[in-house]
């Protein structure tokens, strides 16, 4: 197995053996279905579809075609891994027994969207005289942006204001504290990216 869907519930911290206490993130993850499985011959790649969390309503008929061969329900998000290994058929499940406690996984997820913001919050500038409280909001300008005759323009990449959050980002060896196989959780150490109830995947 090389990865599995989940949704990200919340933190909570936990005590090791020695009495420290660690921040932890609880994912939800899987069971997922494989949805469709693709091949070399047929698709110019192999890979596997893998489906998450069954959908109410609102499919459309073409969806349901789809979901119908592998003898599933309608699922709200389908992502494709490769580098399966083992021998899997449609419609198998993928569960959390795939995980030991004191692995280290990848997760990525969509950061909290923090709309349009200046360049203090955006890119951690300081303001003018490093002002704390009370300051006036000019205090919280970018300054000079170029020189005016020569180039007459704004480099590319000037860091400015705008919008903020709202991105994919992969966060690289969490390590796993532990797996609750009845109840589908996972804990891992860290934070991981995005709100409480988003989705996230989780690769080996």
């Amino acid at each position: 197995m090389s990865g599995i869907i989940g949704k990200k519930i919340g933190m909570t911290s936990i005590y090791d053996e020695s009495g420290k206490n660690i921040p932890c993130t609880i994912l939800q993850v899987g069971p997922c279905t494989i949805t469709q499985i693709k091949t070399d011959d047929k698709d110019g790649y192999s890979s596997f579809q893998l489906g998450f969390d069954e959908k109410i309503k609102n499919t459309t008929k073409s969806y349901e075609g789809h979901f119908k061969k592998s003898k599933s329900k309608p699922m709200n998000k389908l992502v494709e891994f490769k580098g399966f290994n083992g021998d899997y058929k449609l419609g198998d499940k993928i569960t959390v027994d795939h995980f030991v406690e004191g692995e280290f996984v990848d997760i990525s997820g969509i950061t909290k969207g923090k709309g349009f913001q200046g360049v203090v919050k955006r890119h951690g500038f300081a303001g003018v005289g490093d002002s704390t409280h009370g300051q006036h909001n000019r205090m919280r300008a970018p300054g000079s942006i170029g020189a005016g005759s020569d180039p007459s323009r704004v480099f590319k990449g000037m860091r400015m204001a705008g919008q903020t959050g709202n991105s994919k980002v992969k966060v690289l060896n969490l390590k796993v504290v532990k797996v609750m196989s009845e109840d589908n959780i996972l804990i891992v150490k860290g934070s991981v990216p995005g709100h409480n109830n988003s989705y996230i995947t989780v690769r080996k």
